[in-house]
């Protein structure tokens, strides 16, 4: 891979005068400094690899995988040059994205099964045949490792997707692995602790024995193919060698955590999303956070020109209804775990949903009080719609500015599901399941019709404010006034402070906010909404616009 220095992401700063919960800088030092990263309050993208865009059409069709499948249900030609384009093109930097999840690109099973929707394709990633591999309709090594330099570039990170508990599911063509690594039952009825982690989550979906350390031998059928693909003597020398290293046991988790750090040492990847965390016993994931670990620093160390700054390796926790009031802990009915102490710095939060039913003040202040107490030191992802989520908080895409403002106004790292910032529909005529909410993408809507660009330009105000200002998703909310609705947010990490202030549901028109909690007089400050520019006098600030939010940060 080239070597050459990639700029710090340049954005702007907020320079704090008069805020008590942060450092103060005076107005006449100026010495402005790059905004950080902080993954706290970043800004995330997830998309479906297949679904998203199609940067090379000579790949969509591989292994023969050429039957009729359900809708929705095969492969579409997204893939990973797909990314690389949009990446190019600018598409995340205008809507403020600093970090992209998308579904793993590892090879799948190369035919497809009917789970009675209709038959269906690896296309969304969850089917590993192969974790050392990349899947052709994917992409190649090559493409991932340009895809790394070019997010790296533009100051996003790279999430990939790990799946340790479960191979894909067993076909004509691709055969169960040995007894010794998986079972294929009982069918998992969540009602106790093991009764969640060692059964397969549905039928024909073998699971991994993550709870084993015996010394099992590779499967035949994987060594076959590393020798037709001439790489069987590479990968035992490297699979030794991590033994070695690790002292861990030959155990199917220890090959497979493996396999997925691999991609982090070759690629210089920033994060793993853990899919189906809660199928397997905890420490299998403090075991994956030690070596992704390892594995980053390894990179850091070989790659020091291309390291982005001082910040760990990211993880974010998959457990399927976990919810922020649960806290630290997550209730099994006969067993409490901490995910969180078992190598997560994040865990996806399946209550916000719900909790953007209700108003502004009641979510902000909670998820500032739950963030940085109870919390401290840890996240959550928050989210409105998902590729698996059959009850999304606007199915219909009736509230895309509402959503919008929530979501990324909310203390949390915020996940914006491909399409989100589109209005992309949820509801496919024809499709069964989940199928309905992982159609392509819409492009052409964003290229043509005015209603999308207008929904668009909203995500990407607020997601560009966000980006630029930490404090808005991992600072410390404080409500000025109820009506009108305004607040402000403080954020202060070493040498480093910022502060916002925010207000919503304003009128159209002529606005007055008090500001000075966090502005003195005589600043200027912009409206990142409007764009309109202000004197701060007598601690408040008039902005006048057509709009009826205000984002107000110092002018530069």
């Amino acid at each position: 891979m080239k070597k050459y220095l990639i700029p710090f992401l340049l954005i702007s700063m907020a320079i704090l005068t008069s805020c008590t919960t942060t450092k103060t800088v005076s107005e006449s030092n100026k010495n402005v400094t790059k905004t950080p990263f902080v993954w706290e309050g970043a800004n995330l993208y997830f998309l479906m690899t297949d679904r998203f865009n199609n940067g090379d059409t000579s790949n969509d069709v591989s292994f023969n995988r050429t039957k009729i499948p359900g809708k929705l249900r095969g492969f579409e030609g997204g893939d990973i040059k797909g990314i690389s384009k949009k990446i190019d093109e600018g598409y995340f930097d205008k809507l403020g994205i600093n970090a992209i999840w998308f579904t793993p690109i590892v090879e799948q099973i190369h035919d497809g099964v009917d789970e009675g929707t209709g038959l269906s394709y690896g296309f969304h990633g969850y089917w590993a045949r192969d974790w050392t591999n990349l899947d052709p309709n994917f992409g190649t090594k090559e493409d991932l490792a340009a895809l790394a330099e070019k997010a790296h570039a533009h100051g996003i990170r790279i999430v990939l997707d790990g799946v340790i508990n479960h191979t894909g599911p067993v076909t004509t063509e691709d055969t169960v692995w040995p007894n010794d690594w998986v079972r294929t039952g009982p069918t998992c009825d969540y009602k106790s602790f093991a009764n969640t982690t060692a059964c397969t989550l549905v039928a024909n979906l073998p699971d991994v024995k993550t709870e084993s350390n015996q010394n099992v031998d590779l499967p035949p059928f994987l060594i076959e193919k590393w020798k037709k693909e001439g790489r069987y003597e590479q990968e035992m020398k490297e699979l030794d060698a991590f033994f070695a290293r690790t002292g861990y046991p030959r155990a199917p988790k220890y090959y497979i955590i493996k396999w997925l750090t691999d991609y982090i040492a070759d690629y210089g990847i920033d994060g793993y999303r853990g899919d189906t965390v809660k199928h397997t016993d905890e420490t299998v994931w403090a075991d994956f956070k030690s070596q992704c670990n390892y594995a980053f620093e390894n990179w850091k160390k070989n790659n020091p020109t291309k390291v982005l700054d001082n910040n760990s390796f990211y993880t974010i926790a998959e457990v399927y209804n976990y919810g922020i009031s649960g806290g630290q802990i997550f209730d099994f009915g006969d067993k409490k775990v901490n995910y969180y102490k078992n190598g997560f710095n994040n865990m996806i939060n399946f209550e916000f949903k719900w909790d953007a039913q209700k108003d502004y003040e009641f979510i902000f202040s909670k998820y500032s009080d739950k963030l940085n107490n109870e919390l401290k030191g840890y996240s959550v992802l928050n989210y409105l719609s998902s590729h698996d989520d059959g009850a999304p908080f606007d199915a219909k895409r009736t509230k895309s500015k509402e959503a919008g403002t929530k979501l990324l106004l909310s203390p949390g790292l915020s996940q914006v599901y491909y399409g989100d910032e589109s209005a992309r529909s949820l509801v496919v005529e024809g499709t069964q399941g989940d199928a309905t909410l992982r159609s392509f993408m819409n492009w052409d809507a964003i290229k043509s019709n005015p209603e999308t660009q207008k929904t668009l330009l909203h995500w990407q105000k607020l997601g560009q404010f966000r980006k630029n200002h930490p404090s808005v998703g991992a600072g410390i909310h404080k409500q000025i006034s109820a009506k009108p609705y305004t607040f402000n947010r403080t954020f202060t990490k070493e040498n480093y402070s910022d502060a916002v202030i925010i207000g919503l549901d304003l009128p159209i028109g002529k606005k007055e906010l008090a500001v000075d909690s966090v502005f003195k007089d005589g600043v200027k400050v912009k409206d990142a909404y409007s764009g309109k520019e202000a004197l701060v006098a007598n601690g408040k600030v008039t902005i006048t616009s057509e709009f009826d939010i205000v984002l107000l940060e110092l002018k530069k």
